[in-house]
């Protein structure tokens, strides 16, 4: 069961990171200023030693916690008699707006910022920026959802879609893709654009504190952190954070280590 798990994930994540990375080639939204062969290996890199992290060091995933609430009956909603796709819609709703919390709350936790500062960086913004996040972020990140889905009682069936929706919005909504306007007012109806996350990315304080949500838009909208389009425009905004400007000196190890020093 896991392992059938794993490889879904792992074949979903594949074809879309190709996917929106060849939108990026084709329809770019903003003229590349850093190459890829010096931002795309550190972000890769990250997203390949936060799973070895993930992998040894946390004790129980988010399918392993939903396996676990439905043998022992735990969790409020393998406690309530309701129809199994409604279940199942409930869970992903549920576990979006904790993924939005859990955003907002590492920005404005000193220490959780401090590792969150490690995605916003990055001084572009592409596919390889949804996978730009430090291992302890990461570890943190999956054990907060383990244990809603524990305390929710989540189908696995949930966890494994929501998993697979979380991993390919992130990566379609990071991409620097250009879509009509026309298009993009529709998806914003229902899902969190490119155009809409760009925003977060912001070098402007405000705008980073802004747009949060990774799969619907909703969330911004009903709590007031929305913000429609950056102040000076997709194609003249800066990306990333002032203190961080300089690419060559935000190598692998400097992305380890930011969280840990002084004034990081």
């Amino acid at each position: 069961m896991f392992e059938n798990e794993a490889v879904v994930r792992l074949v979903f994540f594949a074809f879309i990171l190709c996917a929106v990375a060849m939108g990026e080639a084709l329809f770019p939204k903003r003229r590349r200023q850093i190459s890829r062969g010096l931002r795309w290996p550190r972000n890769l890199s990250l997203v390949l030693l936060s799973s070895l992290f993930v992998r040894f060091l946390v004790p129980i995933s988010a399918a392993g916690a939903a396996l676990f609430a439905a043998q022992h009956h735990y969790g409020l909603l393998n406690n309530l008699s309701l129809p199994f796709g409604v279940t199942v819609v409930i869970s992903l709703l549920l576990l979006d707006l904790i993924i939005y919390g859990q955003h907002v709350v590492f920005h404005y936790v000193p220490f959780l910022w401090r590792l969150h500062k490690v995605h916003h960086s990055d001084q572009e913004i592409d596919v390889t920026t949804a996978l730009r996040f430090h291992p302890v972020e990461i570890i943190l990140s999956v054990l907060i959802k383990a244990g809603s889905v524990l305390l929710l009682g989540v189908p696995l069936t949930a966890v494994v879609i929501f998993e697979i929706l979380l991993n390919g919005t992130a990566m379609f909504n990071h991409g620097n893709i250009r879509l009509p306007r026309a298009v993009d007012k529709i998806l914003r109806l229902f899902m969190v654009t490119p155009d809409m996350h760009r925003v977060h990315h912001s070098v402007i304080f405000a705008e980073t504190n802004r747009n949060f949500g990774f799969n619907i838009p909703w969330w911004d909208k009903l709590f007031g952190t929305y913000q429609a389009q950056p102040a000076k425009g997709h194609e003249k905004m800066d990306i990333g954070l002032n203190e961080y400007r300089d690419a060559k000196k935000t190598g692998l190890w400097a992305l380890l280590t930011l969280p840990f020093k002084s004034g990081g």
